[in-house]
């Protein structure tokens, strides 16, 4: 490799230098050297200390990140004056100064190359002002990206809390009601037992009768009928009951009936009761809505449980944080804790590729991607639409598309919406960072990338996640 000194007039022709007067010139070319870099060759390399600014002169070269094991390459430039390095040497110690890229010549080249302690004297010394000003911009916008990175966060997770105390309401509400009645039936099963008993039926016919119980249909079959069948097995049922003297036939046969009970089992329950029949009659009742008030708890708790499921499974508390997974399992998640947000008017398919591997990821944080994604579709469908999740295989990625029927994105937005702060949400309804924070998830933390295509009526964001799993990761 070969050093040599860059001359006045060339550094005048770049456009990095070409407003500087003649002695800074001067004091950047004696400051100042040369290098000829072949094709392929390494100028800096990411992680390692800052301790270079780089300027094209000539040839071509590539600016790339490296993201979990993935090099990403983020620009290709042949144009003279186009710099890289130690841009941030400026800031002195008030950041930690490493390269934030790797530079690579693509073809022969040449680069001036300035210390960077000399490089930060000289922007320091002769732009004072907009050093401060720089410097302030930097802290300030990590500083507002922090925080309104941690909003967002809350905000997401009050959405899901919302949505989750939304869902666990309605069971929980029919658990509470269906115990609170159980309380009254069970008594009143109690006191319809006493009423047999003090009628005269002996322990043969109470132990005939609490041994039929059991062998009653256990699932409802008026559950499967239509209302007309089910009106003409009340009609008979009440009918058969008045026919054998039965108070208030007609007030017990619905219950009857919706408890899987005809005539067939009555007549049972005549055989075993004797002329204890209406007694019998009505201690079957309360002993059947009893077991239908089980079945409500139940099928409550089950609902609970598997809301609960959905939660641990979106919020991923209960599994490591870097893991291969069935990213059906968390959009299915997602969806359920969204489930409040969709309304009557919003349509959502999935569609699944079976075959697709477990994806190696951080599950929690792409819970957030889908969240954002699908919060972002929900907005642009104004309450009536069709959000279509599809998954598929591409090439050696796992491809994760959302669409949906809204109003699509203005092509000259496109091209801005990964855009820190960049929003068309009205003053107070967007921070601007949902799909910034989306496109960090998937390409910083997982070395994927994040597609978008959009028309009236046919908007698709397409997530492209790694199916091999890196050599290395930095949790």
């Amino acid at each position: 490799m070969t050093t040599i000194t860059a001359s006045p007039e060339e550094l005048c022709s770049l456009f990095l230098f070409e407003d500087l007067d003649d002695q800074k010139l001067e004091w950047l070319s004696a400051c100042g050297t040369v290098q000829e870099i072949p094709a392929g060759g390494l100028i800096c390399a990411q992680g390692e200390p800052a301790e270079f600014l780089y300027v094209l002169l000539d040839g071509e070269m590539v600016m790339s990140q490296l993201v979990r094991d993935h090099t990403v390459e983020t620009n290709r430039t042949s144009r003279p004056g186009t710099y890289g390095g130690a841009v941030q040497a400026y800031l002195d110690d008030q950041i930690e100064q490493k390269y934030q890229h790797t530079l690579r010549a693509t073809r022969p080249s040449r680069v001036f190359v300035l210390p960077a302690r000399k490089f930060s004297k000289a922007v320091r010394k002769w732009f004072p002002m907009a050093t401060h000003l720089l410097a302030g911009i930097f802290f300030g916008m990590t500083n507002l990206r922090r925080a309104v990175d941690q909003r967002e966060r809350l905000t997401a997770l009050g959405t899901i809390t919302a949505g989750l105390t939304h869902e666990l309401n309605n069971p929980a509400a029919a658990a509470a009601r269906a115990s609170a009645e159980l309380g009254d039936r069970l008594l009143a099963a109690q006191k319809s037992l006493a009423d047999l008993a003090a009628q005269g039926a002996d322990c043969t016919r109470l132990a005939a009768l609490v041994a039929l119980r059991p062998t009653l249909p256990a699932a409802p079959p008026g559950a499967r009928r239509s209302p007309l069948e089910v009106s003409d097995a009340e009609d008979e049922l009440g009918d058969w009951l008045e026919d054998r003297g039965v108070e208030d036939a007609w007030d017990l046969a619905p219950g009857l009936v919706s408890a899987g009970v005809g005539v067939e089992q009555a007549e049972e329950v005549a055989q075993a009761a004797g002329e204890h029949l209406p007694a019998a009659i009505r201690w079957l009742a309360e002993v059947m809505e009893v077991g239908q008030l089980q079945a409500e708890i139940s099928e409550a708790m089950d609902r609970i449980t598997a809301l609960l499921d959905s939660a641990r499974q979106y919020s991923q508390l209960d599994r490591a944080a870097y893991q291969r997974v069935d990213l059906r399992e968390l959009l299915n998640s997602t969806l359920t804790m969204l489930k409040r947000k969709f309304g009557p008017g919003v349509t959502v398919k999935t569609i699944y590729d079976e075959s697709l591997p477990l994806v190696p990821v951080y599950a929690a944080e792409l819970n957030q991607v889908w969240t954002n994604l699908i919060v972002n579709a929900l907005y642009a469908m104004e309450g009536h639409g069709t959000l279509t999740i599809r998954t598929a295989r591409v090439n050696d990625q796992a491809m994760v598309e959302i669409a949906d029927t809204g109003c699509g994105i203005p092509e000259e937005n496109i091209d801005r919406i990964f855009t820190p702060f960049f929003t068309t949400k009205p003053v107070g309804q967007g921070t601007g960072l949902g799909l910034d924070i989306s496109w960090r998830i998937v390409a910083d933390r997982h070395g994927g990338d994040i597609k978008v295509e959009s028309l009236p009526g046919d908007t698709r964001f397409q997530v492209l996640l790694p199916l091999a799993e890196p050599s290395r990761k930095d949790d």
